[in-house]
């Protein structure tokens, strides 16, 4: 056998000699193992103490209704011998390939068609996952087993849409969490660091383990920036502003101006209550709302309450009434003037188009036009978070709020992460817990963390009225006795959907383009729900595509190939649509005007105010 042969069958490249893999000193290494179990023993008593007392959280996913959802693949591919033994050759031929190629390999010959990670997948990225047999082999059986799990899901027959889409969402969460990159002992660069620190790695990631366990209240809360490096209102929400209005449900920020002259027509931002509106205001660098202000424009912004149990029955009308339409008032008190521009993000977005219609019910007409920043009226092709709502699951669902008459900002922020726990739990995961690195400062992951609660009667309403019936975008929801009806809106609207977004996807933004009375600017930006949104013209990044407005035969693929794209940011062209209905420059407001005194400094304690 050649030098080269027996290093690959050791596990060791040609260039190693072996002891990257061999433990120095086995005293210290045992000691650092004894302090990793004294660590597992804080997490573990940590994660008990809440059950011992009743108070236990599942989280946003049932094990009970994983375990039923996927029974259903299992008993389709059971019930028939032959299609089960069909399955099972798929996958042990698949095993063969692998082995065979493993051998080849050995025998110093090249191997044939091995099973390659899809393209962007940086799980992978050590050199040792091709270069070493064991951990090459791992890597190829254990992406045949997640694609042959998947192509199970997909070929199953007889499912209804709602469980194939809960199956297929559930199926990828277990691969991603058995990836072997998540293990010690199938994770070459973990296995060389542990070796490497005799243990140490593993009892500062334990450690770090337990304190998120504790933090979390027996539920891992996981971390995914360096916390104590951002303070709201030091180190992000910076622009100057004052809170100019409050109540129990939200304040009202008037931002002060910089500019000599401002558009006469005030504009008022509705930012989703599920994340907190400083993604607006991250930084001086990237801050929407900064840029809006140094284009001239008076700028309100909803501050939602972090709302605790005095919230708890505030539904839709609440927050219609107690939001937008005090934020309606609000500006008319600061600026004197009654017609206002509006922007709605995601389902900030979402209230205000109901909003609309309910005003229009009501015979208000002060709002002048409506730009929606990844917004769902229409929930047919809602995201991955309809994965989380049908009858049962709303049924424990408010069970749960029952208790506290809230959701838990914990549980928000776990089911926004499992839509890519590829990208924002498992790096994190291993990094923290098995490297034992802490998190990068990274600003937008703070804000992530940032969570918020969910008041009963609000999130109740949300889910059942929009995920599960559809009501707004068919004009059968009722708020307050008025149905609303969204082809009765008339007024100017502005519709950005971003590409790559898992949250609202752009051909359901498509779709609800459709609804509205009046002609819609559709505007497709590149990236996703974050950055597809937040992308300053400075940093000319992605692009963006503008079409014909959207028309009931239309399809999204077909306006997609008909659409023009322009690189960079969509923000010039959306200002040089609202400039057109901005009115004329008038001299700049201070915050409050003659009516309102303000009462403290933007941004706000509402914003500050911790789940």
């Amino acid at each position: 056998m050649t030098s080269k042969r027996a290093n690959e069958l050791g596990g060791i490249d040609k260039a190693g000699s072996g002891e990257e893999y061999v433990v120095k000193d086995p005293q210290a290494f045992a000691l650092n193992m004894a302090r990793v179990l004294e660590q597992l023993g804080k997490a573990a008593a940590a994660w008990v103490e809440p059950r011992e007392r009743g108070e236990f959280d599942p989280g946003p996913v049932s094990m009970g209704e994983m375990t039923q959802t996927l029974s259903k693949i299992s008993d389709y591919w059971l019930a028939d011998p032959a299609r089960a033994v069909e399955a099972q050759s798929r996958l042990f031929t698949g095993y063969m390939n692998v082995w065979s190629n493993s051998i080849r390999r050995m025998s110093g010959e090249t191997a044939l068609s091995p099973v390659e990670p899809p393209a962007g997948d940086k799980r992978f990225a050590d050199t040792e996952w091709n270069s070493n047999l064991f951990f090459d082999f791992v890597k190829q059986a254990y992406l045949l087993t997640a694609q042959w799990a998947e192509d199970l899901v997909e070929k199953t027959e007889g499912l209804d849409p709602h469980t194939r889409h809960k199956a297929a969402f559930y199926m990828k969460q277990v691969s991603n969490a058995l990836s072997p990159t998540n293990f010690i002992g199938t994770n070459p660069e973990l296995y060389r660091e542990t070796i490497a620190s005799n243990g140490e790695n593993l009892v500062r990631g334990m450690k770090m383990f337990a304190e998120d366990m504790v933090a979390g209240g027996g539920n891992l809360r996981l971390r995914q920036s360096d916390y104590s490096t951002f303070e709201v209102g030091r180190d992000m929400a910076l622009t100057p502003g004052k809170v100019v209005a409050q109540n129990d449900i939200c304040q009202i920020i008037q931002y002060a101006p910089q500019t000599e002259t401002v558009f006469k027509r005030p504009l008022l931002i509705v930012p989703p209550w599920i994340n907190k509106f400083y993604i607006l205001d991250l930084n001086p660098e990237k801050s929407f709302i900064k840029w809006l202000v140094e284009q001239g424009h008076t700028v309100f912004v909803v501050s939602w309450v972090n709302p605790n149990d005095k919230q708890a029955e505030k539904g839709w009308r609440d927050y219609i009434h107690e939001g937008i339409v005090f934020g309606l008032d609000t500006a008319e008190a600061a600026t004197g003037v009654g017609e206002v521009n509006t922007i709605g993000y995601c389902v900030g977005g979402t209230l205000l188009a109901a909003t609309l219609a309910y005003l229009k019910a009501s015979g208000d007409d002060r709002i002048a036009s409506a730009t929606f920043l990844t917004t769902q009226v229409d929930f047919t092709h809602a995201g991955d978070l309809k994965v989380f709502v049908d009858e049962t699951q709303l049924q424990t669902l408010e069970r749960t709020m029952d208790k506290k008459g809230y959701l838990e900002g914990s549980q928000m922020a776990t089911a926004f992460n499992l839509l890519r726990s590829g990208d924002l739990i498992w790096p994190y995961f291993v990094n923290n817990y098995l490297r034992g690195k802490e998190p990068m400062a990274f600003d937008l992951l703070y804000w992530n963390a940032d969570s918020t609660r969910m008041p009963k009667a609000n999130h109740l309403f949300y889910l059942r009225n929009c995920y599960l019936e559809n009501r707004l975008s068919r004009g059968t929801m009722e708020i307050d006795g008025k149905r609303l009806d969204l082809s009765t809106v008339d007024i100017p609207i502005y519709n950005l959907a971003t590409k790559e977004d898992h949250i609202a996807p752009a051909r359901s933004i498509f779709v609800g383009s459709r609804v509205f009375g009046s002609d819609v600017t559709y505007v497709l930006s590149g990236s996703g729900h974050i950055a597809g949104v937040v992308n300053p013209p400075s940093k000319k990044k992605y692009q963006y595509w503008t079409g014909p407005t959207p028309k009931e035969t239309d399809t999204y693929e077909d306006w997609l190939l008909a659409a023009t794209e322009t690189s960079g940011s969509w923000w010039p062209h959306w200002q040089e649509w609202i400039a057109e209905r901005a009115g004329n420059r008038v001299k700049a407001r201070k915050p409050g005007g003659r009516k309102l005194k303000p009462i403290e400094d933007a941004p706000g304690s509402y914003v500050k105010s911790k789940a």
